[in-house]
């Protein structure tokens, strides 16, 4: 099948991708792949979003708002120790007058529906698989690969996978994509650019009785339980009429190999100022993912011939802001107003250089600009250092600091299980702290039993030498899903197992392996998490 523009990844970047080129020019032909069974099945996000993007795409949109949108009231941010909450300034990033507490799933919904009235067709459940590349140029992707068994072979329920071609590619696969980080070593986009780094966010959705409901209520917090050498936060938003999102984000630059993020978000849970907002409730989702946080001198050359990197495939959050919607979906805007004057031309470009352009003159550009050195403090200079180089940057430099701080790669950051300090992690109740299987259930994740691994060793020797030798495996650890587990340890001969049927798609994997010995590769179509209207 051949299009005009081919779009992979049914997001918030891909989707207003989708819709500005259909209003620019209707004529031209959109498509948009998505591995999720449905548009929003992978969607995770906590999330509050700023409307800036989409006052500028859909400016009537509150007319006929996504299910679930509550316009932001109460605004807190806690600094936590183990039994004390104390009330913080609100940073100036932090401010959430005129923003939205949404599931950001329902976004990408009523969003897919917004596209398709247009005339965009979008597949669900088509797992892109493989990039086609002509003479160094991008043409498409393979999509819709089925019923191949775990050893390779065609199996009877095969189905061969089809060639989706485009004069331009917009590549929106989020975090980690797989197709993007194989297109950024093919061309070279990370040369002469800082490394990603990145956070594993966990969420959790709680049905809480009426009384205890705030609507629209917006809560963060820093501090405890995480020590000062571990970035991170949580939050607390309350949306529609009884719904409250419950999420906890952990800098994957952690130092400590014995930390597991799951279990410091079940701990979170039980601090009082928590506790007390959970009371009577019942947990009804739980989801994960990993995040972007390199920002400005992190983001790779993003045009290449016959495409292009939107959304936070590409890095685009604003981590002091906690937000990357907005800018996400102003990046896919942007490409499509390229791809839309390029093809009005006779002799469309090869490369679509008017998107970096555009997105450098943009608010995004200068969004970014101003908070450039604020993430990065925190990985020099830990969580108080970083404090008061927070507040230098934004009250006294206002983010026009002469100098741009460096990233280093997260799993770099990792001390071995010798020089790191153990952490008691008390067992769940079954009531407001929970373990990881009954977790995973409720992310609704399923994979076809019968399929290649996704989840692949480069190096099986190197687990033992590296992972458990040096680290004690801490891939059971960081892994909000119990895919990973180290076993025959008792008779001393430890070997790996991996449970990828579990996988809820985070990519932490990828990320915080200390060798980078894992490689998460695009499972069949459909697979995954299959996460409800309300995350």
């Amino acid at each position: 099948m051949e299009f005009d523009v081919l779009v992979v990844g049914a997001g918030p970047a891909g989707l207003a991708a989708a819709i500005r080129l259909k209003q620019l020019s209707p004529d031209t032909s959109v498509c948009v792949v998505e591995k999720g069974s449905e548009v929003g099945a992978h969607i995770l996000s906590g999330a509050v979003i700023e409307p800036r993007a989409l006052d500028e795409l859909i400016p009537d949109w509150r007319d006929d708002p996504p299910g679930l949108t509550t316009p932001a009231a109460d605004d807190s941010f806690m600094f936590l120790t183990e039994t004390r909450a104390f009330k913080l300034p609100t940073p100036r990033q932090m401010n959430n007058h005129g923003n939205y507490v949404v599931s950001l799933g329902n976004v990408c919904r009523w969003l897919g529906a917004r596209a398709e009235a247009l005339g965009v067709e979008i597949y669900p459940g088509f797992a892109a698989s493989e990039t086609i590349i002509e003479d160094g140029v991008v043409k498409g992707i393979v999509a819709g690969v089925m019923g191949i068994t775990r050893e390779g072979e065609q199996g009877p329920n095969y189905q061969a996978g089809m060639e989706l071609r485009a004069r331009y590619t917009l590549f929106g696969e989020g975090c980690r994509g797989s197709l993007t980080k194989k297109l950024e070593a093919l061309y070279g986009l990370r040369e002469g650019v800082q490394p990603q780094t990145y956070a594993l966010g966990i969420k959790e959705l709680w049905e809480i009785p009426k009384e205890r409901h705030t609507p629209g209520k917006v809560w963060h917090s820093v501090g405890w339980p995480l020590s000062s050498d571990t970035y991170g936060g949580a939050w607390v938003y309350m949306l529609g009429e009884n719904l409250l999102s419950i999420g906890f984000v952990v800098g994957l630059d952690y130092p400590n190999t014995w930390l597991s993020p799951f279990d410091e978000m079940q701990r979170f849970k039980t601090h009082p100022e928590v506790r007390k907002m959970l009371e009577g409730g019942k947990r009804i989702a739980y989801g994960a993912r990993a995040l972007n946080e390199g920002g400005l001198q992190s983001i790779p050359r993003l045009a290449f011939p016959g495409g292009v990197l939107i959304g936070d495939g590409a890095g685009f959050l604003n981590v002091p802001k906690i937000k990357g919607t907005h800018t996400a979906m102003k990046s896919g805007m942007l490409a499509a107003e390229a791809a839309a004057a390029a093809l009005a031309q006779a002799a469309p470009p090869p490369v679509l250089s008017a998107y970096p352009e555009a997105l450098r003159a943009s608010w995004v550009w200068e969004e970014l600009t101003a908070v450039r050195n604020i993430r990065p403090g925190f990985a020099k200079w830990g969580f108080y250092g970083g404090m008061v180089n927070a507040a230098l940057d934004t009250y006294l430099f206002r983010g026009k600091a002469p100098w741009t701080m460096a990233h280093h790669a997260d799993h770099s950051a990792t001390r071995s299980a010798n020089n790191s300090r153990r952490i008691p992690y008390p067992k769940p109740d079954g009531k407001l702290t929970f373990d990881r299987l009954s977790s995973v259930f409720l992310s609704n994740t399923n994979h076809e039993e019968d399929q290649p691994p996704h989840l692949v060793l480069k190096n099986p020797a190197a687990w033992k030498t590296v992972n458990w030798d040096v680290y004690r495996a801490p891939e059971s650890r960081y892994c909000p899903a119990g895919v990973y587990e180290a076993v025959g340890v008792e008779e001393g001969q430890p070997r790996l197992v991996i449970n990828a049927q579990n996988c809820v798609h985070c990519k932490t994997c990828d990320i915080k392996d200390p060798s980078q010995n894992i490689d998460w590769q695009t499972p069949e179509g459909a697979g995954g998490p299959n996460y409800i209207g309300g995350m």
